[in-house]
């Protein structure tokens, strides 16, 4: 059975509903329980992990550029800190120890083999292509194609495919570049919230609306992947809709975000662009806080 698992439309839609909600008591703060995550006992994806990505549809060599860097930057040593690679370093603490991601193979659909509008059994197909144990499939799809669910409920997924012909099941992610269909939903915080406070948008650090957007989605879904690939690793609630590392810890970038401010982060002095983790090539990305399980809370990196 394929599983997938939703990113929310945007990364701080669950916190914008407290701003609705009475002000908690000094009494109720101090008895708030810690974040936890279960773990359910399942396999996750741990060692030397093979990232195959699969481009569909137009992308620029600097949007390839940036997200290969980006995925390249994780589990390389940065002279700068905060770094991509501290970041992803949470991941280690989770059962099992580290899970070094490697680039493997890189799959280009430049003519939209399979259209522009897109279904769940579409991006499967897609995703099928590198059934290898220990590995990743990344379905990136082009800001013109349209995907079954895309801006209505998710920004991505992840989720695994099935187990055939003597090919193991493995893990798959499909991320969408938002930045014509719905940026104020994936895209936040480099474009205005379509709901809620409407706080400025803070500048891309990569100069892509579109791209600087994917970046925090895949990044959410990485760490998901990783933590939780089938259906029964680290996640809180229903296995349906389950919070998971990133996805437990909505619209948090810095320390002091609230609904509609995603919190302190770094800013260029020249450029104005915002960041929060520095990676390969001199790249900057804006990341997620994860949740860490020794701590029990959301971590971020400024």
């Amino acid at each position: 059975m394929v599983s997938n698992y939703n990113i929310a439309i945007a990364l701080f839609s669950a916190l914008l509903v407290l701003q609705f909600l009475a002000t908690p008591t000094v009494t109720e703060l101090v008895q708030e329980q810690p974040l936890v995550l279960k773990y359910h006992n399942g396999q996750l994806l741990k060692g030397r992990i093979t990232v195959n990505l699969i481009w569909y549809g137009s992308f620029t060599p600097i949007q390839q550029s940036i997200i290969v860097d980006f995925i390249n930057s994780l589990s390389s040593t940065s002279s700068s800190l905060p770094s991509a690679s501290s970041w992803w370093k949470t991941t280690e603490k989770y059962k099992g120890g580290s899970s070094a991601l490697v680039l493997g193979k890189q799959f280009l659909h430049p003519t939209y083999t399979l259209g522009k509008n897109l279904k769940g059994k579409d991006l499967l197909a897609l995703a099928s292509k590198f059934n290898e144990l220990s590995s990743i499939s990344i379905v990136l799809t082009a800001k013109d194609v349209i995907v079954e669910g895309f801006c209505m409920n998710r920004c991505g997924t992840h989720g695994s495919t099935r187990a055939v012909s003597g090919k193991p099941k493995s893990a798959y992610i499909w991320v969408g570049n938002s930045e014509s269909q719905c940026p104020g939903q994936c895209a936040w915080p480099f474009h205005q919230p379509l709901y809620g406070p409407q706080t400025p948008p803070l500048v891309a650090p990569n100069g892509d609306v579109g791209v600087d957007g994917i970046i925090i989605n895949l990044a959410t879904l990485l760490a998901g992947t990783v933590t939780n690939p089938f259906n029964n690793g680290y996640f809180q609630g229903p296995v349906t809709a389950p919070l998971e590392a990133v996805t437990a810890c909505p619209g948090t970038f810095g320390i002091g975000s609230y609904p509609g401010y995603p919190g302190r982060v770094i800013v260029d002095k020249v450029t104005g662009a915002s960041f929060n983790a520095h990676g390969a090539n001199g790249r900057r990305f804006l990341l997620p806080a994860m949740w860490d399980p020794q701590t029990q809370a959301c971590r971020t990196l400024v």
